[in-house]
């Protein structure tokens, strides 16, 4: 039941991303304005996703987004089985401010590494495909533990990259990866997605390396770009299991307060 819920809100707002971009950026203005204006005071609750995302005519993961990029700006605060609550307000020295967001990121990557893999296929040698699957078994051991990093799946993408014998293409994956870190608006979604447990999908990668193996430059697109877009339903489906987490624990506050009362 959890999987197919995944899997419709995940594919259900993974086919409307391409607008999702300037719909957040447009409710984050809307919001930075009504935090300028007073609508709001420092302390004070924004109103729950749901009434947000009706208001504004908006995708719940499009509040999601905006609410990060003023969280990113410290304007307000998420607090976990609560909500967002106002952190501060515009200074004379804000303005609304957007940094590369984990979704645009991806879908770069996407565009970016599907290209990549295909030029790849062409390219690659044996010992480099022998490297691969040593790097998916790592990641499989990265899985396992409870703070693993994602080094062997950065490692799995940039080793592709340099397989494609083109210095460009490796310089701007290596910044697209850079960027997952150093872009804050990424960074802390990514950090949100380790906290509803998303981690690299193993079968994905062991599904890449096996069409580079065939050196068949559409499969190996086919199959990076497969992995893609599902790494953006990943991120989408752990904003709305965060959602839920928060939902849940406020429901375990109300039955706790309740029990004491009866007892």
């Amino acid at each position: 039941m959890a999987a197919s819920r995944k899997n419709r809100a995940a594919t259900g707002s993974a086919a409307a991303l391409a607008g999702q971009d300037r719909l957040y950026k447009n409710l984050a203005r809307a919001l930075f304005r009504d935090l300028a204006n007073g609508k709001y005071a420092v302390g004070a609750r924004l109103p729950p996703e749901r009434e947000l995302a009706a208001e504004h005519r908006v995708s719940r993961p499009t509040v999601r987004e905006a609410i990060i990029a003023l969280e990113v700006q410290g304007l307000v605060e998420v607090r976990v089985g609560s909500g967002a609550y106002v952190r501060r307000l515009p200074g004379a020295e804000d303005s609304p401010g957007f940094n590369v967001t984990a979704f645009e990121l991806t879908e770069a990557r996407l565009v970016i590494e599907g290209e990549a893999a295909a030029l790849a296929a062409v390219h690659i040698d044996d010992a480099e495909l022998d490297e691969l699957d040593a790097l998916v078994r790592r990641i499989a051991d990265e899985n396992l533990r409870d703070q693993g990093t994602e080094d062997a799946d950065r490692d799995f993408h940039l080793l592709i990259a340099r397989a494609t014998r083109n210095t460009a293409i490796v310089n701007t994956v290596e910044e697209l990866w850079r960027l997952r870190t150093s872009s804050p608006a990424s960074a802390l979604l990514y950090a949100k997605a380790r906290t509803a447990k998303v981690k690299p999908v193993v079968e994905e990668h062991r599904a890449i390396a096996r069409a580079l193996r065939t050196r068949d430059p559409g499969k190996a697109r086919t199959a990076m770009r497969a992995h893609l877009r599902a790494v953006l339903e990943h991120l989408l489906f752990a904003t709305e299991e965060q959602a839920l987490a928060e939902a849940r624990k406020a429901a375990e506050r109300t039955r706790h307060r309740y029990a004491r009362l009866m007892s």
